[in-house]
């Protein structure tokens, strides 16, 4: 009995691939794992007979070659509440599952608990993940403390523990607040306060330190600051603390653009007008600039950029690929209604 030609057609092994080809086995396997002995000429033989019979490699066996999961992890170090709350997480998610499409890693992803930093540790130990990606780490956190030598790690932004050996992919966070500042006094703002981000993570500590910069270069002493949590409700608590403090107020730069939205909040329950009385800058140029009014000048920050960078580098570090330690983003200032 013959077989329908219109029936499925058979699953080509490797085999099958090896006979078209008139090479051995190994040498297709060799092909197919990349492996740079093979003369070109057969390898060549090799992909024309992986097309013709469409030959998908088992992912499976290929990674028990290579003793790798084909998986990463990102670990967030912020609490469940926030992660969902902050576009900036969702965003990053993006540009890291943009960058591992055309790859074979799959992402996973784990909002760390510092109550339990052994949970984490054992896990990312446990010979299910292959590197490991870090945003919104904090000057106290464990989970990844001393992983580096174990498992391929990148950190968004410089991290604050291991600085000089860890891979990080970051913008000028400084650089960034300075220019914002700088539009607020060349725009003749006289009494340029900040509402800082956490003094435990470096884009709070940066963009604090470019604000400072800012504000002593044009001869405006010291400045008003208040801290807050990269949150709206505490962007506009802090907004409130500078305003009860009774001393002029004529700008103010947010750290990120959710505690300038609660600034918003703040300065017009006051009743005083933006930018009128009080002009705002923010920083990430999220959902958050447009969804207030009036629109929010921000520094744009380009977070998806920052996901495919940081990527990109674990896929390179796990691959053994020369790539660059520190890569840092351009920024630019988005200018709206709000100055």
């Amino acid at each position: 009995m013959t077989q329908d030609a219109s029936g499925p057609r058979p699953v080509a092994t490797l085999e099958m691939v090896a006979a078209l080809a008139g090479v051995s086995r190994a040498t297709v396997s060799r092909v197919v794992n990349d492996s740079p002995r093979v003369d070109p000429e057969l390898a060549q033989s090799v992909k024309k007979a992986i097309l013709a019979l469409d030959y998908t490699p088992n992912r499976a066996a290929r990674s028990l070659v290579k003793r790798r999961a084909n998986s990463v992890t990102l670990i967030v170090s912020e609490s469940t509440s926030k992660v969902f709350a902050d576009p900036f997480f969702a965003t990053v998610v993006q540009g890291i599952a943009l960058f591992l499409t055309d790859t074979e890693y799959t992402l996973n992803m784990i909002i760390s608990s510092e109550s339990k930093p052994e949970k984490t540790r054992s896990f990312l130990l446990g010979g299910s993940v292959d590197g490991v990606l870090v945003v919104s780490h904090h000057s106290g956190d464990h989970s990844w403390t001393h992983l580096s030598g174990s498992l391929p790690m990148v950190f968004a932004g410089r991290p604050l523990v291991g600085a000089t050996e860890a891979y990080f992919v970051e913008v000028d966070n400084e650089q960034a607040a300075y220019n914002a500042t700088r539009q607020l006094t060349a725009n003749g703002r006289t009494s340029v306060a900040t509402i800082a981000g956490p003094q435990d993570m470096p884009p709070g500590i940066d963009r604090l330190a470019g604000w400072r910069a800012a504000v002593r270069e044009a001869g405006l002493g010291e400045g008003l600051v208040e801290i807050g949590e990269f949150t709206v409700a505490s962007g506009a608590q802090a907004m409130h603390r500078l305003l009860d403090r009774g001393a002029p107020i004529d700008a103010v730069f947010a750290a990120n653009d959710q505690m300038a939205a609660g600034a918003y909040t703040a300065i017009q329950g006051r009743g005083l007008r933006i930018p009128e009385d009080i002009a705002v800058v923010g920083f990430d140029d999220d959902s958050f600039a447009t969804s207030v009014s009036p629109a929010l000048t921000t520094v744009h920050h380009p977070i998806v950029e920052l996901g495919k960078k940081m990527a990109e580098t674990l896929v390179n570090l796990i691959e053994g690929n020369p790539t660059d330690r520190v890569t840092r983003l351009p920024t630019s200032l988005v200018i709206r209604d709000s100055v």
